[in-house]
């Protein structure tokens, strides 16, 4: 299955400003990514020379999350924010424990859409979609996903290193506070969301420079981030530093342990 649509046909690759997720594909040494993409992810770089190690540790979090999740009964996941395939996906992940386990990736930019074929190599007991959506719309999110997905069933939806790109005044808390509300008792919340709390110079200034070219930049607080898993119920440790979230469960990232990593993970399970 493919996911898409006469409508998804119609999206328009804009290479004229950077977009998070090819910046994130340059981070981690992808290909696909156009000159602008790589322009600003360099002065990243010179603010903050850890940043591709950042951008690994979200990676190895989602893989845990994951793991964690599949190992603990949840068979249905809505990933929302892919990005550009980098293998193991979440489904590799997912069906490694559950075969039959059912993924519907999500995302705004079009270049991943080009790549999806990739996020559908399903087990033949389970199954992989995409759909091309914003996390600022998510009526079409849901009315996409309940095509795919038993709702009746608990979904764990995924926000990794994404909602950092949505502003208050775009109301982030509340598109995941409706997002949740349509799915079932049982379901989880994992997410993770880089923060200023450890690196408010360099922060202040990476927000800066990326809104100059476009791009949304919140970076919140813990106190913020666990707003999100309000009514939730955490899963142990609870609210901690992304590489801190159950390390026992994957691999450490080279690089992670030379200095604390700006940003928080969790996963929560709605009552």
């Amino acid at each position: 299955m493919t996911g898409q649509d006469p409508a998804q046909d119609a999206v328009v690759m804009d290479t004229s400003k950077p977009h998070p997720a090819r910046m994130y594909d340059w981070y981690l040494g992808g290909k696909d990514n156009y000159p602008v993409d790589e322009e600003m992810g360099r002065q990243m770089l010179a603010l903050d020379p850890r940043v591709p190690v950042m951008a690994r540790v979200n990676r190895a979090f989602m893989h845990r999350a994951t793991r964690w999740l599949a190992e603990n009964g949840v068979r249905q996941f809505l990933d929302i924010g892919t990005g550009i395939p980098t293998e193991p996906n979440l489904h590799q992940i997912a069906q490694q424990i559950a075969p039959d386990a059912r993924v519907v990736y999500c995302d705004n930019d079009p270049i991943v859409l080009a790549h999806a074929a990739a996020l559908l190599r399903s087990t033949p007991k389970g199954m992989t979609e995409y759909l091309q959506a914003d996390v600022r719309d998510p009526a079409t999110i849901i009315d996409g996903v309940k095509r795919i997905l038993d709702l009746d069933r608990p979904v764990a939806l995924s926000l990794v290193a994404l909602l950092h790109f949505v502003s208050d005044e775009d109301g982030a808390h509340e598109l995941v506070g409706r997002l949740l509300s349509e799915l079932p008792s049982g379901s989880y919340l994992m997410m993770t969301h880089a923060t200023a709390d450890f690196t408010p110079e360099e922060s202040a200034a990476a927000t800066a420079k990326l809104k100059a070219s476009g791009v949304t930049l919140a970076l919140r607080s813990r106190d913020e981030f666990a707003r999100f898993f309000d009514g939730l119920d955490l899963v142990e440790p609870g609210v901690e530093v992304v590489d801190k979230w159950h390390p026992e469960l994957g691999e450490p990232v080279p690089g992670q342990d030379d200095g604390v990593i700006p940003g928080y993970g969790a996963v929560g399970r709605k009552p």
